[in-house]
C-alpha cells in the first residue's frame, strides 16, 4: 500500500484552521486586553498629573502673591518706623519661599509640580506606542479571523507576525528603548 495521501478537501482544511484559530484569537484578544489596560492607565496618568500639576502651580502662584504682599507690607511698615511689624512681615515672606516642614513653600511646590509634569510627559511619550500596538493587535485578530473564511494557512501564520509586531510596539511603549 502506498503512503501517498490525497490532498485535504476545503472542508477538512477549514476545520483544521478553525480548531487552531479559535484558541489563537483568544490569546491575541488577551494581549489586546492587556494593551488596552496599559493605554487606559497612561491616559489616566496624563489627565491626573496635568490636573495635579495645575493645582500645584496655582498654589505656588498664591504663595507668590502672598509673599509679595508681605514684602510690600514690610517695606511700608519699615517706612513708617515700625521695625517689629516689618520683621514679622519679612519672616512670613521668607516662610512662603521655603517651608520644608509642611512641604508648602514655593521651592517645595515647584519641585512637586515639576515632578508631576515629568511623570505626565513620560506617559505622553509612551502613549503613541501603546496605541499603535493596539491597532496592530486588532489587525492580527482580523487576519486570523479572515484566515478561517479564506481557508488560508498563510493568513493564519501571517497573523502571528503581525501580533509579534504589535507586541514589540507594546514593549517599546512600556520601556521606551528607542
Amino acid at each position: 500500500m502506498s503512503d501517498i495521501s490525497k490532498p485535504m478537501t476545503r472542508s477538512e482544511r477549514e476545520a483544521k484552521i478553525k480548531d487552531k484559530a479559535g484558541f489563537v484569537v483568544s490569546i491575541f484578544a488577551l494581549f489586546l486586553a492587556f494593551n488596552t489596560y496599559i493605554a487606559n492607565g497612561l491616559s489616566g496618568t496624563v489627565l491626573t498629573d496635568t490636573i495635579k500639576a495645575n493645582d500645584t502651580w496655582s498654589f505656588y502662584q498664591a504663595k507668590s502673591i502672598k509673599q509679595t504682599m508681605n514684602e510690600t507690607a514690610a517695606d511700608e511698615a519699615e517706612a513708617h518706623g515700625d521695625k517689629v511689624k516689618a520683621e514679622k512681615y519679612r519672616a512670613t515672606a521668607i516662610r512662603y519661599e521655603s517651608e520644608p516642614s509642611t512641604g508648602e513653600g514655593k521651592k517645595e511646590l515647584m519641585s512637586k509640580a515639576l515632578g508631576l509634569e515629568a511623570e505626565r510627559d513620560l506617559a505622553k511619550k509612551k502613549s503613541p506606542w501603546i496605541s499603535f500596538a493596539g491597532s496592530t493587535m486588532q489587525l492580527a485578530i482580523v487576519l486570523v479571523s479572515a484566515s478561517i473564511i479564506a481557508v488560508s494557512s498563510l493568513m493564519f501564520w501571517g497573523s502571528f507576525g503581525v501580533m509579534a509586531v504589535g507586541l514589540a510596539l507594546m514593549l517599546q511603549g512600556l520601556f521606551l528603548w528607542i
